[in-house]
């Protein structure tokens, strides 16, 4: 396993991060086309990604119809067109003002999970893999849905996993004070066990990997992700193995970090 320098830029909040996250991957897209003609994205799904993709959606002249465009994963316990579905989320703060020549969704594919599985890595087989993938880190180190203990070295490239009980309750309470009423899960109970993720191989083989991570809950996997050993248990320490991965923080989900940056 070769170890590799993330690069890391630092914000004062996390609009601005979101802003200059937005430019880069607004200037990465249009290289990416520029020398292939065409782009294969990713994009995570969170609150956490709310301002850059909002920021991403309002550069103009993006060349978007070059563009084909994966989720990083999904729910499956939940009914398709629930508005905490990642495919609801993604199209209603990038892909509905954006519109992607080509957007794939996991809730597109028939069958079973482990039909939704192979059809997917197929898909991404076909389009050559990710050119360029916007993700973010979870409270605990997850990568997608990549919780602590996920394969490292996985020939798959799509996985039906197991929702780790601290990834439940950041789900929880990132919508227990959403405005919209049916956003909020009821209880710990209401939130989904089962969801299928893009793996991490997967992910670390994108040629560039933009990684979106703000606000306090995030400091300590932001630590572990950039100070801690490489370990499956923290997942998001698989990104020290790419050569070609920047982070994005705010001064919050930075606050931890005690090796200079820079």
């Amino acid at each position: 396993m070769r170890l590799l320098s993330v690069g890391v830029k630092i914000f004062s909040n996390r609009t601005e991060r979101g802003v200059a996250a937005a430019a880069d991957v607004a200037q990465a897209m249009r290289a990416v086309v520029a020398d292939r003609g065409k782009v294969t994205m990713c994009f995570a799904a969170a609150p956490s990604q709310d301002d850059f993709l909002a920021a991403l959606s309002n550069i103009p002249g993006l060349p978007w119809d070059n563009v084909t465009a994966f989720h990083l994963d999904e729910y499956i316990d939940l009914p398709r067109g629930h508005k905490n579905s990642f495919e609801v989320y993604l199209n209603d703060h990038l892909f509905n003002a954006a519109k992607p020549g080509s957007i794939h969704s996991i809730a597109d594919m028939p069958g079973s999970g482990e039909e939704k599985c192979r059809q997917y890595s197929q898909l991404l087989e076909e389009a050559g893999g990710i050119d360029i993938a916007c993700i973010g880190i979870g409270e605990n180190g997850h990568i997608a849905f990549n919780e602590p203990g996920s394969d490292f070295f996985t020939e798959n490239l799509a996985e039906m996993i197991t929702i780790d009980e601290t990834s439940v309750r950041q789900q929880y309470r990132d919508y227990k004070d959403d405005q919209d009423p049916e956003k909020r899960y009821a209880s710990l109970d209401e939130v989904p066990r089962q969801a299928i993720t893009m793996t991490i191989p997967a992910i670390c083989a994108a040629r560039q990997i933009l990684c979106i991570v703000p606000a306090e809950p995030k400091a300590a996997a932001v630590k572990a992700t950039l100070e801690g050993p490489i370990t499956n248990q923290c997942p998001a320490t698989a990104l020290r193995t790419h050569p070609a991965t920047i982070m994005y923080l705010d001064a919050d989900s930075a606050q931890l970090l005690t090796k200079r940056i820079g």
